[in-house]
């Protein structure tokens, strides 16, 4: 017994010292730093001009952060970004913070990462600066706000969507914004890759477009050609401006992952990559996209593949290797309903290009992964939001609801291939 009692004393006083050493950190003062200032990030800002509004947006790199906040929120996988919007119309505007990022973070969530253990009156103080400099609606008539949105990350370009409501009103904003440290886009608003202008064709209306649709490749291969690899189910039609507005409101995000660079189109990998953000950093909806050497009445054209992986969101976080799933379709027509959601969709179509597989004699792809598909590519054509559903125009090409009956009843066989 008497040699317990000194173990028990000496555990007791670690325990103690312990204790001590946490109170003292989690009472150590946090101070607002002295210059939170915010002309450094105006005099690298992006800024557009519509309908008497005005907005500037810039992203804050972990020197600016610790500028502004006195800590570095980058490390807490948050993007901050700085905006400013000069409001010149009559009536007052919103911002809609969910138009940025679905998944948006309010300031009392990024100040609660920096709350200190027995904090007190210390986390109260980091609350109260972090919602001073977020953003603030109301942007009254003829008056100018600026502040930050707390975001989840980009390492590339950042595209920046701000939707200000009004009343029966909406005014759009894309702006294309440098991420400190990333890798940006040189020309805003456009893939890295560009195709000599000798070399594009312009599909002056849509029998020409479809024409030129159906002659691209079924699907991507490998490096050297020798094999094929996912099938190509969707093309999409617009501004990289629009496309990226629309995806980006439906929680679609750039994220290029090893197992996308074995997929080549006209010889290249993807051009960009988007994966819809599940919970908790989940597999889910992927879409690889390749600028072809197609316009539609001066509009760029890409061709894309859309997938998912086996198991979709059970697939666990960070999982290298990713399998498609085989129902291509599903992931395909879940696409094509998600950017009716986004209120960027202005017209939609279907052409032959793929070529069926039946499930009963699937296709092969790369990682010996199989698939079935009606053989059909959505045609996705986009414009500057707001569109409603009921302004979704159908275009009349491939009857997609009598195709899929026909696949169903077995009787397909003359579309082309």
């Amino acid at each position: 017994m008497n040699a317990v009692r000194p173990l028990s004393r000496a555990l007791m006083r670690t325990m103690f010292k312990a204790s001590l050493a946490l109170a003292i950190a989690g009472c150590s003062t946090w101070q607002p730093p002295p210059h939170a200032d915010d002309g450094p990030l105006r005099t690298r800002a992006v800024s557009a001009t519509n309908r008497d509004v005005r907005v500037s947006a810039a992203v804050l790199g972990s020197e600016d952060s610790v500028r502004m906040f006195g800590v570095d929120i980058d490390k807490t996988h948050v993007q901050s970004v700085w905006v400013e919007v000069q409001n010149g119309t009559s009536q007052p505007l919103w911002l809609l913070r969910s138009g940025t990022d679905p998944d948006y973070f309010s300031p009392h969530e990024v100040a609660w990462s920096f709350h200190k253990l027995f904090g007190g009156a210390t986390n109260t103080q980091i609350d109260d600066y972090f919602t001073d400099l977020g953003f603030k609606n109301p942007i009254p008539p003829g008056e100018t706000r600026s502040g930050v949105l707390f975001t989840n990350p980009d390492r590339v370009t950042k595209l920046v969507n701000i939707d200000l409501f009004g009343s029966q009103t909406l005014i759009p904003f894309t702006l294309f914004a440098p991420v400190p440290g990333g890798t940006s886009v040189t020309q805003p608003g456009q893939f890295l890759f560009a195709y000599p202008e000798t070399s594009i064709t312009d599909c002056p209306d849509l029998a020409s477009l479809r024409a030129a649709l159906e002659r691209l490749p079924c699907c991507a291969t490998n490096a050297d050609g020798t094999a094929n690899a996912d099938p190509l189910n969707a093309v999409l039609v617009g501004q990289l401006t629009d496309i990226g507005a629309a995806m980006v409101r439906r929680n679609y995000r750039r994220d290029l992952r090893e197992s996308d660079a074995v997929q080549r189109v006209f010889g290249r990998e993807a051009d960009a990559v988007g994966r819809k953000q599940a919970q908790g950093g989940a597999p889910a909806t992927w879409i690889r996209g390749w600028l072809t050497p197609i316009r539609f009445q001066g509009q760029p054209v890409y061709i894309a593949q859309v997938g998912r992986p086996v198991g979709g969101r059970f697939v666990p976080r960070g999982d290298a290797h990713l399998i498609l799933q085989g129902n291509v379709d599903e992931a395909r027509n879940f696409l094509i309903q998600d950017l009716m959601y986004s209120g960027g969709l202005d017209k939609l179509g279907f052409v032959y290009g793929v070529g069926e597989a039946t499930t009963g004699q699937p296709r092969t792809t790369l990682d010996n992964a199989t698939y079935y598909t009606d053989g059909l590519r959505a045609v996705m054509f986009f414009a500057t939001r707001p569109l409603s559903f009921s302004d979704v125009q159908l275009i009349d090409w491939v009857p997609f609801i009598e195709q899929r009956e026909a696949i169903r009843r077995g009787e397909t066989g003359d579309a082309p291939k």
